[in-house]
């Protein structure tokens, strides 16, 4: 009777035990599989603007790759919010050494909503890269973003910015040269999002109006019907303005100036004298 009270304690035991590690399997395996963050997850940018109206929109933490050549300006644009540091981190992969004349400078810019440019408060934002340089990387840092800020103080608002990529110097022989740009934007959050003293009420963003592309002529408008009956029209005439009224008054004026001169200037007409009589007639 004890050996078998002993084996069913030992199987129930082994039951539980076994049920204990079923049970756990799933949730380790949830522990320790990585999840796929929300930059892994976006779809890698290829393509830039060439203006601040063409700008590629970039979301913070999505991988931008393209080709492009040297001497072009490269534009994207991204959404900041209040309480947010952004920082721009850009790899531009330079042509073969051997098609290369000499040394290049670049330069990375930032604007907001406004155009306005922004201060970089770390990073290489207008490195040089050597002539036997493989690659050149630049970077920006841009103040935190405030909930408000004084009209004068050019501070960083929420809204729309700009990337602005470029070459500063490079030699005219090396214009046009296939490179390789790689840019990431990451953002970081902050607490203090809120001084004293106002409130944003919108995020700082410029509207832009997008055009319509026409595909055929626009419509000619009717000719007004000619009336076959008399009618006078002055159209013909000019539009009176200020220009018209003091060309009127000088021409008056010139021309009482003109008299007033004449009659002042001319000779005076010379009489005739009559031959006087001295008493004889002459025939």
């Amino acid at each position: 009777m004890r050996t078998t009270s002993v084996r069913s304690c030992v199987g129930a035991l082994s039951a539980a035990a076994a049920a204990l590690l079923l049970s756990a399997g799933p949730a380790v395996a949830d522990i320790t599989s990585p999840s796929p963050s929300a930059s892994e997850s976006l779809a890698p940018v290829t393509t830039a603007g060439s203006s601040f109206l063409t700008a590629t929109a970039v979301q913070p933490g999505q991988p931008v790759q393209l080709a492009g050549s040297t001497g072009d300006y490269l534009y994207w644009s991204f959404t900041s919010e209040a309480g947010r540091t952004d920082k721009i981190a850009i790899t531009v992969t330079l042509p073969p050494k051997a098609s290369r004349h000499g040394a290049s400078s670049w330069a990375v810019d930032v604007f907001d909503g406004l155009r306005r440019r922004q201060a970089c408060t770390a990073g290489a934002q207008t490195p040089t890269a050597a002539a036997g340089a493989a690659s050149v990387t630049l970077g920006c840092t841009l103040r935190k973003v405030r909930s408000w800020a004084e009209p004068w103080s050019g501070d960083p608002l929420p809204g729309t910015y700009y990337v602005r990529l470029a070459v500063t110097e490079l030699p005219e022989e090396d214009l046009g040269l296939p490179m390789q740009v790689a840019m990431r934007i990451s953002a970081h959050d902050s607490d203090d999002i809120q001084p004293e003293g106002g409130k944003l009420t919108t995020p700082l963003t410029q509207p832009i109006a997008a055009g319509t592309v026409q595909t055929s002529a626009p419509p000619v408008a009717a000719e007004k019907e000619k009336g076959t009956g008399w009618s006078w029209s002055w159209d013909w005439l000019p539009d009176l303005s200020t220009r018209w009224a003091w060309t009127a008054v000088g021409g008056v004026i010139a021309a009482i100036t003109g008299v007033g001169g004449y009659s002042l200037t001319r000779h005076p007409r010379r009489r005739r004298r009559r031959p006087e009589h001295d008493g004889y007639n002459h025939l």
